[in-house]
């Protein structure tokens, strides 16, 4: 597949998906200042919950899934959700917003991997093309961090290990057997991971609970409606609907906007290579937003 067919509707939940989520990263940092960060995170998926239900209550779908898909939906919830929320919200809290940003949106990099080594997946020349310009604005946007990187390994290590695991997380999203609406199984696995947040923030973080401050306030309800409750399941619904690469690379402008919304709200420091980097991740865009020509006389076999 040398490119991707977006509907109007797959184009809207993108771009709602990349403007909430490039902009949570500066709120995530504010969010973890403030608080603990596993329960930070428990909380907004908690709070994020009854409006995921209202959705599927509203649209009347069966929040039934089958006895025998849940072994399956474990494994989706694990390295879609699971990882990524533990692992992200501990990592942030060493690092600037937008190179958090930048480290978890190594994802397409790593989805791109697992296609090729565990799903015999073929990248076309424009998707080659994609992935090869979004590694190159990763390593851009990273120059100018290397010392400040290295002086925290563990979080780079935890935003790396979260971005390969929810890449497979997508990977195999897109090959469920799960005959369940996403939304139903985005319901599931919110619920899961919140289980497994709250749980982890009781047995390492309950200590240190206080009154949330207003600016922490303002952060979970940010994240509860905005991003547990829409951008979410936004993104999973694009992740089922589409080739992995397509999904992938389609969110490659939100590690910059995650940037620029840091560096205007944090007073984090932008370069030059933050500019390159938004055209060569323009240029992944693009290669997946882009239809491929079809021929004149393509008509379906009668």
């Amino acid at each position: 597949m040398s490119g991707a067919q977006f509907t109007r509707r797959q184009l809207l939940l993108l771009v709602f998906v990349t403007v909430f989520w490039g902009l949570n990263w500066p709120v995530l940092k504010l969010g973890v200042s403030g608080y603990p960060p596993l329960s930070f995170r428990a909380l907004s998926m908690a709070l994020g919950l009854p409006m995921l239900l209202a959705i599927c209550l509203w649209m009347k779908m069966p929040l039934r899934v089958a006895r025998a898909d849940w072994r399956e939906l474990g494994l989706l919830t694990f390295t879609n959700m699971v990882v990524w929320h533990t692992l992200a919200i501990l990592a942030i809290q060493s690092l600037s917003s937008g190179r958090a940003a930048i480290l978890g949106y190594t994802m397409p990099i790593f989805s791109a991997v697992w296609g090729m080594l565990w799903f015999s997946q073929r990248l076309s020349g424009r998707q080659g093309v994609g992935v090869g310009a979004a590694a190159f604005g990763v390593a851009l946007l990273l120059w100018h961090e290397i010392d400040r990187l290295t002086g925290s390994p563990a979080g780079v290590a935890g935003m790396l290990g979260a971005a390969a695991v929810w890449a497979f997380g997508t990977q195999l999203l897109r090959r469920t057997r799960i005959a369940a609406p996403t939304l139903v199984l985005v319901w599931w696995m919110s619920v899961l991971t919140t289980i497994v947040m709250a749980s982890l923030a009781w047995t390492f973080e309950r200590q240190a609970w206080t009154p949330l401050p207003p600016a922490v306030w303002a952060a979970v309800a940010y994240n509860a409606v905005l991003i547990f409750g829409m951008a979410q399941p936004a993104w999973l619904l694009l992740a089922r609907d589409l080739p992995p690469a397509a999904s992938t690379l389609s969110v490659m402008l939100i590690p910059v906007l995650g940037t620029a919304s840091g560096a205007w709200f944090l007073n984090e420091s932008l370069h030059w290579q933050d500019g390159a980097a938004l055209a060569l991740i323009g240029i992944a865009i693009v290669s997946v937003l882009w239809a491929p020509r079809r021929p004149p006389d393509d008509q379906p076999a009668r």
